[in-house]
C-alpha cells in the first residue's frame, strides 16, 4: 500500500516541475479528490449509494473536484488543480493527466450507447485546461487534448485535438512515444491545422521570392549600361579535316 502511493507520488512529481518533495504533492487537491473517490467509488459497488455521494459531496467541498461515484478511474492520475467534472459512466486509463476546468461529460441515455454516456480515455492521454470532452467517446492512447477543445467525437491515437469543434491533427511515430509533453500541447508547437498550412504557404513564397531575386540578378547581370542585351559571341565549329586517303 505504501509503496504504492510512493510510485503515485513519483509519477506526478515526473509530470510536475512545482513541487520540491513528496510531501507538498499529498497538500494537492487533485490527490485528495482521487483518494476520496476511491473511497466513494467503493462504496458505490457496495450499493451504499447515498453514503457514496456524501463522500463525493465532501470531496467537492475541499477540492473543487466533481467526480462522480461511480466513475472507474485508473492507476496514477494527475489532476492539476480543481475545478474538474468528471461523469459517471467515465472510465480512466492509467497515467492519465488533467488539467483545470476540464468537463468529461454526458449526453442522453437513450442515444443506443447501452447507458454510457460519459467518455473513455485511455492510458498516458493529457487534458488540456479548459477542455470539454462529451459523450460516449473514445480517447485513444497519449492523445493529446489541447486548452478549450470540445471533443464530440473519437479521438485516435497519438492524435492531439484542437479547437471548438476539434480537429484532429496526427502526431508522426517518433513524437508519439516522446516524453510528457505538459497541457497536451506544446507552447513552441502549432497544433492547429490551418496555422500550419499558412505557415507551409509562407515558406513556399519565401522560396519564390528568392528564386525570382536570383533570376532578376542574372538578367541584370546580362544588360549594359545602354539597356541592350549583352551579345554573346558563339564559339566557331571547328571543322574536321578529312584525311587525304
Amino acid at each position: 500500500m505504501f509503496d504504492r502511493l510512493i510510485d503515485y507520488l513519483e509519477s506526478i512529481k515526473s509530470r510536475d516541475p512545482a513541487p520540491r518533495s513528496r510531501m507538498e504533492i499529498l497538500l494537492y487537491p487533485g490527490v485528495w479528490a482521487v483518494g476520496l473517490h476511491k473511497v466513494a467509488h467503493w462504496m458505490f459497488n457496495g450499493n451504499m449509494f447515498f453514503l457514496a455521494r456524501l463522500v463525493n459531496h465532501f470531496a467537492r467541498l475541499i477540492t473543487a473536484v466533481d467526480i462522480h461515484p461511480g466513475a472507474q478511474i485508473g492507476s496514477n492520475l494527475f489532476i492539476d488543480h480543481g475545478f474538474t467534472v468528471i461523469g459517471e459512466t467515465a472510465i480512466i486509463g492509467n497515467n492519465v493527466t488533467i488539467y483545470q476546468c476540464v468537463t468529461l461529460g454526458g449526453t442522453n441515455p437513450t442515444n443506443g450507447e447501452g447507458g454510457k454516456r460519459h467518455p473513455t480515455i485511455m492510458d498516458n492521454a493529457i487534458i488540456g485546461s479548459g477542455a470539454q470532452i462529451l459523450g460516449p467517446i473514445t480517447v485513444g492512447e497519449r492523445a493529446r487534448i489541447g486548452a478549450s477543445a470540445v471533443v464530440t467525437n473519437d479521438v485516435p491515437e497519438g492524435a492531439t485535438m484542437v479547437g471548438v469543434r476539434a480537429r484532429s491533427t496526427l502526431v508522426p511515430a517518433e513524437t508519439y512515444n516522446q516524453d510528457f509533453v505538459p497541457y497536451g500541447t506544446p507552447c513552441t508547437e502549432t497544433s492547429n491545422p490551418p496555422e500550419k498550412t499558412l505557415a507551409c504557404l509562407q515558406d513556399e513564397m519565401k522560396k519564390l521570392q528568392k528564386q525570382m531575386l536570383i533570376f532578376e540578378q542574372q538578367t541584370n547581370a546580362n544588360i549594359d549600361d545602354n539597356g541592350e542585351k549583352k551579345s554573346v559571341r558563339a564559339a566557331k565549329p571547328v571543322k574536321k579535316q578529312s584525311k587525304s586517303k
